[in-house]
């Protein structure tokens, strides 16, 4: 497979997004964005609340993150970005952009379109429970245990025509890591 210009590495909160991400992009001397430090202080706020996110709140987020994704890939610059990305809509939005078209999200649609960022997806699974009793011993993040539920709820697995892989949290860091880079050959 071409390199992609952007990896992303998604799941639910507590799936290890921030971890793998960092590792890989360290790996393979690419830059790397955690999306959870670009949400809006209103957006944590929301979740510190226990109040699950809704796409009103995400969609601003998204378009901030294929902004960034786009300036770098058009700069030549490989990213790997740790983001939820739990719909395929959202995943979609960090591609092309708000409608759907390539181009920046603040832009209006008759300026000259940009190219899309292609973008390979890593999706970080595992069961309920895993998950849960990993959020149960994360201190000092903004999302609460009590919001799990509702992520999984909102999930939509990659599927083709997407580029993905799918990997279990159950695996080792070394073990994800190094089945990443074997796709990415």
């Amino acid at each position: 497979m071409a390199a992609p210009g952007a990896l992303l590495v998604m799941g639910v909160s507590g799936s290890g997004k921030s971890t793998v991400g960092a590792l890989l992009a360290s790996q393979l001397g690419w830059k790397f964005y955690d999306a959870d430090d670009y949400h809006p202080e209103e957006n944590r706020m929301k979740m510190g609340k226990g109040i699950p996110l809704n796409d009103q709140d995400r969609i601003p987020w998204l378009c901030n993150l294929h902004d960034i994704l786009l300036r770098e890939v058009a700069s030549g610059q490989h990213v790997v970005l740790a983001c939820s990305a739990l719909k395929k809509m959202y995943r979609d939005i960090l591609i092309r952009g708000k409608d759907g078209v390539p181009r920046k999200c603040g832009e209006p649609g008759k300026d000259e379109k940009l190219a899309e960022v292609k973008l390979f997806v890593v999706h970080l699974s595992g069961s309920f429970e895993v998950i849960s009793g990993r959020l149960l011993k994360r201190k000092g993040h903004f999302m609460p245990p009590e919001l799990l539920q509702s992520q999984f709820d909102t999930l939509e697995p990659p599927s083709a025509p997407e580029i993905f892989i799918q990997i279990n949290v159950n695996k080792t860091l070394s073990e994800i890591t190094a089945t990443i880079m074997k796709a990415l050959k």
